[in-house]
């Protein structure tokens, strides 16, 4: 059987990189795709860090792009040798979800390289990965973007559009111009919503706790402010005592939603897309007196992925910095270690 090199989970705080069988066809949707590129993404350490429970030995990995290697008879919208970008869930096109472009709700969804909930296979953080429904995730490689970012559009750039855009692309666009916005978290996904945000409108606050990620965020436009006491009164002050018109919330803890409660207007808007593994809790009196409106979840990003790429494609020289650092897959394990100490906005891993 002939073998691939790929990173696997090991238990908590430990990856390594060993020999696997390349996987197979199996059913006649599948498509094998030859990796090129794969991204180390913040809620991988979710599972890294043992927040998340997940059994051991799978294959991380949902942001890559890469070449498809072979196809099953009844793929017909790629072939081999095609370049091809793939949507960190997998979607099946004909459910009531996919139907509507609610494809990250798809009923027969597979989420790449997560064991979770039983719907995880394994990842791209390998030579070769098997790709189900592959007429329906796949997506030819645009030539929009340069190809070096292409592993963005896996997930953390249409989620950081998905989280800005569920909002302003709906507002006239007056009013989104005059809005105040405030995104809180400045990791990748913050970097892209920041970057999304400022499309629409020229007044993007950045709220993190480490320095070096909000002079990243005010590189690309927005006004940082470091996680203090003041950062209500700040936005309060900036707003005439209102308020942020949306907040946009990317970390996914308690706090994080606390301190966007106590930001936004009355009248005023909530995206959250952070992974929040607990529990929220919220005041009553606060939530009626702020008649406030706020959604959650996972980003659809086959459904809205035209959109969110034609958004990229004018902003990727301000987010074109997160794909800087490339390492080889060899070093998964290092890489691994330098994300987890926030030493890097992000990690591409190179395969061989």
């Amino acid at each position: 059987m002939e073998t691939m090199r790929a990173a696997v989970f090991k238990e908590v705080g430990k990856i390594v990189v060993e020999d696997r069988p390349i996987p197979q066809i199996a059913s006649p949707e599948d498509a094998i795709v030859k990796v090129k590129l794969a991204g180390v993404c913040g809620s991988d350490l979710h599972w890294y860090r043992g927040h998340q429970k997940i059994p051991a030995d799978f294959i991380p990995g949902h942001e890559f792009v890469g070449t498809v290697a072979a196809v099953g008879d009844g793929v017909k919208t790629v072939k081999p040798g095609d370049d091809v970008v793939t949507p960190f869930t997998t979607q099946c096109g004909e459910c009531f979800y996919c139907k509507r472009q609610q494809t990250s709700r798809c009923e027969k969804s597979l989420l790449f390289g997560n064991r979770s909930h039983g719907i995880g296979i394994d990842g791209g953080q390998a030579e070769y990965v098997k790709v189900p429904f592959a007429d329906t995730t796949l997506v030819l490689s645009p030539e929009s973007v340069r190809p070096e970012l292409l592993v963005l559009m896996s997930d953390i750039f249409p989620t950081g559009y998905f989280c800005a855009s569920r909002y302003l692309k709906n507002m006239p666009r007056s009013e989104a111009e005059e809005s105040v916005v405030v995104v809180v978290g400045c990791g990748p996904v913050g970097i892209c919503a920041i970057a999304a945000a400022l499309t629409w409108c020229p007044t993007v606050y950045a709220v993190d706790l480490v320095p070096e990620r909000l002079a990243e965020a005010e590189k690309i436009g927005a006004k940082a402010l470091l996680l203090d006491e003041s950062v209500e009164a700040t936005i309060k002050a900036a707003t005439n005592g209102r308020g942020a018109d949306v907040v946009l919330e990317v970390v996914g803890n308690h706090d994080a939603m606390q301190l966007s409660l106590a930001m936004v207007r009355p009248f005023g808007y909530i995206s959250c897309v952070g992974v929040y593994l607990g529990n929220y809790t919220f005041s009553g009196p606060t939530l009626h007196a702020k008649n406030m409106t706020i959604a959650w979840g996972r980003c659809p990003v086959k459904g809205i992925f035209q959109e969110s790429l034609d958004c990229l494609a004018k902003v990727q020289d301000k987010v074109g910095f997160l794909c800087d650092l490339h390492m080889p897959l060899e070093d998964a394990s290092q890489a691994y270690e330098i994300f987890n100490q926030r030493k890097a906005h992000k990690i591409i891993l190179d395969m061989p």
